[in-house]
This record gives C-alpha cells, sequence and structure tokens, in this order.
C-alpha cells in the first residue's frame, strides 16, 4: 500500500479541522466577527495543511549497511 494507518489518520484529523472550522465561521454569523475573520480561517488554512502533510509524510526506514 501507498499510505499506511497513520496517513489515514492524519487526514481524518486534517479533515476534521477544516469541517469544523467552516462549521464555527457559519454560526457566528457575522462578516466582521473575531471567529470568522481571524480563528475559523486558521483552522481551515491548519486543516488543509495537515492533509498535505499525512499525504507526503513516510516513515524513516532504516539506514542500509555500507558495503566494503
Amino acid at each position: 500500500m501507498v499510505l499506511q494507518g497513520r496517513n489515514y489518520w492524519l487526514m481524518l484529523i486534517g479533515l476534521a479541522l477544516v469541517v469544523v472550522g467552516y462549521v464555527i465561521m457559519r454560526m457566528e454569523n457575522e462578516v466582521e466577527g473575531f471567529i470568522s475573520l481571524y480563528v475559523a480561517p486558521l483552522m481551515i488554512l491548519g486543516g488543509y495543511l495537515e492533509i498535505i502533510f499525512a499525504i507526503l509524510w513516510r516513515p524513516s526506514q532504516p539506514a542500509e549497511p555500507e558495503e566494503g
């Protein structure tokens, strides 16, 4: 498999951050509100960055012994 179980868990965490960010942005329902302008966009950005990290993350493999 290309991705491991940890990658999928990290993607789920990122997806949850994105969903929660959009939900709290909608819940405040104000254009000039603190949560709508600052908190929610940072959560959404963090969620997308977490998803990118989850896709690119690979576990470190042990170093191969050198011959010679």
